[in-house]
């Protein structure tokens, strides 16, 4: 094997670890306008900033961030908020995670993937 080939392997196998370790296409960095949320998660969002009242009563509990999709952050830093889903009964899988700094994440799959939302 050629120098430059073992190099390309080293870095294209680094590439994909970083990859699966970040969780690949659901990336932390990608954004929504708050403009283009759907119709539920802008009032969810209206009433957090108004700070309630909330319809679900494990709205503003803590978000630990387990799956460390959201940048690190000490205990508590984070409180998650449901989005109403049409069709639902229960909660659905769609939140609002806020961060004590009024910096706002939206999830439609449960914690999966995130999108910073941009106001």
């Amino acid at each position: 094997m050629r120098p430059w080939s073992r190099l390309l392997l080293i870095v294209l196998l680094t590439m994909g670890s970083a990859l699966a370790f970040w969780g690949a296409g659901s990336s932390k960095h990608d954004g929504i306008a708050a403009a283009q949320l759907p119709t539920e998660a802008r009032q969810t969002l209206a009433l957090i900033k108004q700070g309630g009242p909330f319809p679900y009563p494990r709205d503003g509990i803590v978000f630990n961030n387990f799956e460390k999709r959201l940048p690190p952050q000490a205990r508590g830093y984070y409180r998650e908020y449901t989005v109403k889903t049409p069709g639902r009964r229960d909660r659905g899988p769609r939140r609002i995670v806020a961060g004590k700094a009024a910096e706002y994440y939206y999830t439609e799959d449960h914690y999966a993937s995130f999108r910073r939302i941009r106001e």
